[in-house]
């Protein structure tokens, strides 16, 4: 059997979990119920006790004392060494359940905390620290994969969803945005700029019913923030953007996120922005840092986020890593002669799973018009020798099989080397569907883990003769294999077959 997973809660979990009176929100449920059927392990911190014997609620603190005993606590943690006698209880405590992780006593710790989380970001655990949804995700994605679809999203004028304004969908938005004496609320908005044929994406679920939007336009010269900085020429507005609860996990906010790079791309747009409350959108908010938007001060109290967009290759920055690069400025990435290229043969069904979207862009009849039917972070496991591979290496997809052509280009994230299923389990995490059992099954020799970023696929596939006349290759692609910047070149370049 796979080793389990060890979850570290914080004290924002551990308590709704431990208060009986105390209605648990869905994805919460869902995540024990999964940790359960998983076999993982929910497990407390000693420093939670203290957390808890703060509490001024003196009925509800003897209630979590006792009933937290039905989880194990970590034994014997280490000292944590980012204390000091001048940290406050509450930084003291978040310290200690970052620096368990840090010692590798867990897994994963899962709070909802957001100066945890960026705590985490600055001791480089961003990647192990998990809010409840996004660990519930991962143990979908262990548990119930065949569950897991990744959706289209269509382009639709927002006139079309007006008939629905008034459906559960929108409640938070009309709370979000109430009718005062300034404004008519959401729903006034909403009309109105469905007036101004205002666009939006929206994915729908199987029932048909509203799952996810996001409204966008189009500005120009606009003064963006309560300092009244202006973003030059035209800039892509986000101007509402809601995952529902019921479709959380299905990597639709970072299809919308596609959606938007290219729709900016195709039209000329030098910077995509957004507002984003801190206090209640702190996943979109962590989100969107992944994906290069940066903080550009207030707009009316919310946090104004802009990601730069060039509509030109940037030239390469010292300052800035090549992975580093690709997350900034994507949908560019960096292919000089420092950064190595590879071809990694793909079978047709496993490059199905990978790429789901890739029959419907070459089909391109079969497409809906604005559809985007893939994510744009992924992984790939394997078995092949090599392990020459570094974080902002180009890998270009080779189809064997039925196509024999390359076919997409990804740019590196990480690349490990491992035995450890449970390790392999939570680097693929947040990326793509490989089941428990699967990882297992692969893992009994060493595999290889490849986080990448998906650029695109190729708008004319390189077939094997092709690559053959063009000297790229010299024989059947088996492996994994480095190519010369020069047979890159040839790749990108070749003529429509």
């Amino acid at each position: 059997m796979p080793q389990r997973l060890r979850f570290l809660l914080d004290t924002n979990v551990l308590i709704p979990l431990q208060d009986s009176l105390q209605i648990l929100e869905a994805n919460l449920t869902n995540f024990v119920r999964l940790a359960s059927v998983g076999g993982h392990q929910l497990m407390y911190h000693p420093a939670n006790i203290a957390d808890f014997e703060r509490d001024s609620n003196l009925d509800r603190r003897a209630r979590n004392l006792n009933r937290i005993k039905q989880y194990p606590a970590l034994e014997s943690p280490a000292q944590c060494i980012w204390n000091t006698p001048e940290t406050g209880p509450n930084d003291s405590c978040d310290n200690e359940l970052l620096y368990a992780l840090f010692c590798d006593a867990v897994h994963a710790l899962i709070t909802e905390d957001r100066g945890i989380h960026s705590k985490a970001r600055a001791y480089g655990l961003e990647h192990r620290v998990y809010t409840i949804q996004t660990a519930e995700d991962w143990l979908k994605r262990l548990h119930e994969t065949r569950q897991i679809v990744l959706p289209n999203i269509q382009d639709v004028p927002i006139y079309s969803l007006t008939p629905e304004l008034s459906g559960a969908f929108f409640d938070s938005l009309n709370a979000g945005y109430p009718a005062t004496s300034e404004h008519d609320g959401f729903d006034g908005w909403f009309r109105r700029k469905a007036r101004e044929d205002r666009h939006a994406w929206v994915y729908r679920e199987a029932t048909g019913e509203l799952g996810a939007i996001c409204i966008y336009q189009v500005q120009h010269d606009e003064a963006i923030n309560d300092s009244g900085e202006v973003l030059i020429g035209p800039a892509l507005k986000l101007c509402t953007f809601k995952v529902g609860e019921a479709v959380r996990g299905r990597k639709v906010g970072e299809l919308f996120l596609k959606a938007a790079f290219r729709f900016a791309t195709d039209n000329a747009c030098e910077h995509v922005f957004i507002t984003a409350q801190a206090a209640t959108q702190s996943y979109l908010i962590r989100m969107l840092a992944d994906f290069g938007f940066e903080e550009h001060g207030l707009y009316r109290g919310d946090l104004v986020l802009v990601k730069t967009h060039p509509l030109q290759q940037p030239a390469p920055n010292a300052a800035l890593s090549p992975p580093e690069y690709a997350r900034r400025f994507f949908p560019h990435y960096r292919s000089d002669a420092t950064i190595q290229k590879f071809l990694v043969p793909i079978q047709p069904q496993f490059h199905e799973i990978l790429f789901p979207d890739y029959a419907a862009v070459q089909a391109g009849l079969f497409a809906p018009t604005g559809s985007v039917g893939n994510a744009i972070k992924l992984a790939y496991l394997c078995h092949a020798p090599t392990k020459a591979i570094r974080p902002g290496d180009v890998i270009l997809f080779y189809r064997t099989g039925d196509e024999k052509s390359v076919t997409s280009v990804g740019v590196v994230d990480q690349f490990e080397v491992s035995t450890d299923a449970t390790a392999i389990a939570t680097l693929v995490s947040r990326r793509t569907v490989y089941s428990l059992s699967e990882i297992d099954d692969m893992a009994k020799k060493p595999t290889k883990v490849v986080l990448f970023r998906l650029i695109g696929h190729l708008d004319n596939p390189v077939t094997y003769d092709s690559l053959i006349r063009g000297g790229v290759v010299t024989g059947p692609i088996q492996s994994i294999q480095k190519i010369t910047d020069a047979a890159f070149s040839k790749v990108l370049n070749a003529p429509r077959r």
